[in-house]
């Protein structure tokens, strides 16, 4: 698979007459790295996320797959590339990867770029770059390794190991949303294991999955917590909350802490890990 892009897109561009969201995603090491792109980047970015951890892969792979799609497009889901190819991961329907309508769905390509990333013997022993051309077989091989620091930093936040890591400015200003999308959006995203609340009002309340071990629990939490900041403005999701902190979509688009937690210096209570709260747009 050929190169489908150099580099990517500009961080601002004209969306509907103004400029579009900007994400951040910020290191949990303290050490000041950090990454900015598009919210459409963001969004797409946690459904390549979200398609490796429901599937049971390492953090490792889900780095290993946003660095691709970083290289492949620019993590926009092109309809054009080299030949054939098409989408996130830049993949060829006249190559087996499935018919264009497939390749074009996100959630679908980045599964199988997963598919085939898990049948790499020891992927996640082997250099990122040369891990990624084992799947893609492009014609540029190295390409793939520019981009690895950014994608760890990406990796981190949305498998939840970077707490309150990613933020979007959001778009407080937009048409309303509805929970029903939401909550179909999380099942797409993460398949059954996840499973949403009866919405009440304009508010979706997600259980953290039982199944996940107890100190696996609040990781879990925030990657769903960052999976719906990243999709804030397709879903018109106005606040997000989880472990005692709360991302809203009118303000400064950073995460802040609330109730018990800003009393006690930002440490939220164990009752705060057991489920994320997404309101939407009113």
């Amino acid at each position: 698979m050929l190169l489908a892009v150099v580099g990517y897109v500009a961080l601002q561009y004209v969306y509907g007459g103004k400029p579009e969201p900007r994400c951040t995603v910020v290191s949990g090491k303290g050490d000041g790295a950090s990454y900015t792109f598009t919210a459409e980047q963001a969004r797409n970015a946690a459904t390549v996320a979200a398609a490796g951890t429901s599937r049971g892969m390492p953090e490792r792979a889900v780095t290993i797959a946003l660095a691709t799609a970083l290289q492949e497009s620019g993590l926009r889901n092109i309809a054009h590339g080299d030949r054939d190819s098409l989408g996130l991961f830049q993949q060829r329907p006249s190559q087996g990867w499935g018919d264009e309508r497939q390749i074009m769905d996100p959630a679908y390509s980045a599964g199988r770029f997963y598919e085939h990333l898990a049948e790499v013997p020891g992927y996640s022993r082997l250099p990122l770059t040369v891990a990624a051309q084992r799947v893609q077989r492009s014609g540029f091989p190295q390409a793939y390794a520019k981009h690895e620091p950014d994608a760890a930093l990406l990796a981190a936040a949305l498998t939840g190991r970077a707490p309150a890591a990613f933020s979007c400015e959001g778009r407080p200003d937009t048409d309303p949303g509805g929970p029903a999308q939401v909550r179909a959006a999380l099942v797409r995203d993460f398949g059954r294991e996840v499973r949403p609340g009866a919405a009440r009002g304009r508010t979706v309340t997600v259980p953290v999955p039982a199944a996940v071990a107890t100190d696996r629990a609040p990781q879990r939490g925030w990657e769903l917590a960052h999976w719906a900041v990243a999709h804030a403005s397709a879903l018109h999701i106005e606040r997000v909350s989880y472990g005692g902190r709360e991302w809203h979509a009118g303000g400064a688009g950073t995460w802040r802490a609330v109730g018990r937690a800003a009393d006690e210096g930002g440490t939220a209570g164990a009752e705060a890990a057991g489920e994320v709260r997404i309101v939407t747009g009113q």
